[in-house]
């Protein structure tokens, strides 16, 4: 329980820092197109709330989340554009209420679930709490960075942008199977550079194959927040090479980046 804690101690503080980019715009403010085709900030916010709404349902009610999941898909449509326009024209107390309370309940929820050892359902493969709890920080901290872009606001990263790597380099495989191609069977070791100055590693030291660079880099590159030529990451070796341009730390098709 103490990892999780942690962990959602910093879910709570990556909620907070674009709470406060957000907290004092009007209804005119949450109009601002973000780099998201066709997504506000509103759009952004609401597409939290709803994730976070779905994340909830899964983690309290495993078997009526089957039952909306069915009935949601059944209807035709797509959802995730739906949840995301529940927020237009929605007056900015109501939608900012609307995240805070449903981010706290999950918070809640998930300390639940992971006390009780249980497994989440998912539009995927059921997760941990642990592993929902750190999706749902990468897709605060990606979405995030969608209103500061739009807001011309530049946010210092924090360190626990190492759960958003770790997702990042744990997709891996993922992000292969997404475009048709068979999962890498030769290790990579990753090497990033932290916020602090730290470094932090995953995969074998030995590895042929080797990612490196700054932790932030890596960050909006898994998460489709900015094209590999902006960014100062290095590869090495095929896997990694090939790797780098199709990475995707979130569930879904594959992204067509910013």
């Amino acid at each position: 329980m103490t990892d999780l804690t942690a962990l959602l101690d910093d879910l709570r503080a990556e909620s907070a820092e674009l709470d406060g980019l957000v907290a004092g715009l009007d209804a005119a403010g949450l109009t601002t197109a973000t780099p998201a085709p066709g997504w506000t900030i509103a759009h952004q916010l609401a597409h939290l709330a709803w994730t976070d709404r779905w994340a909830l349902l899964a983690a309290r009610d495993a078997e009526g989340f089957a039952k909306a999941t069915a009935a949601a898909f059944a209807a035709g449509g797509d959802p995730v554009e739906a949840g995301a326009a529940e927020g237009v024209g929605e007056a900015p107390a109501e939608l900012l209420g609307r995240w805070r309370a449903g981010r706290a309940d999950l918070a809640e929820a998930l300390a639940e679930a992971a006390a009780a050892d249980r497994k989440l359902p998912w539009f995927g493969p059921p997760m941990k709490a642990g592993t929902m709890a750190t999706a749902r920080l990468m897709e605060t901290w990606a979405h995030g960075q969608d209103v500061a872009d739009a807001l011309g606001a530049t946010r210092a990263p924090a360190a626990r942008i190492r759960h958003v790597a770790h997702l990042g380099v744990r997709t891996m495989g993922f992000a292969f199977t997404l475009h048709g191609q068979p999962a890498p069977t030769d290790p990579v070791r990753v090497e990033l550079t932290g916020p602090d100055g730290e470094l932090w590693t995953w995969g074998p030291e030995e590895a042929t194959d080797r990612v490196s660079g700054p932790a932030l880099d890596f960050c909006l590159l898994v998460t489709q927040r900015r094209s590999r030529a902006e960014l100062a990451l290095q590869a090495e070796g095929p896997t990694a090479t090939a790797w780098l341009p199709i990475a995707q730390a979130f569930a879904g098709p594959p992204g067509k980046g910013r």
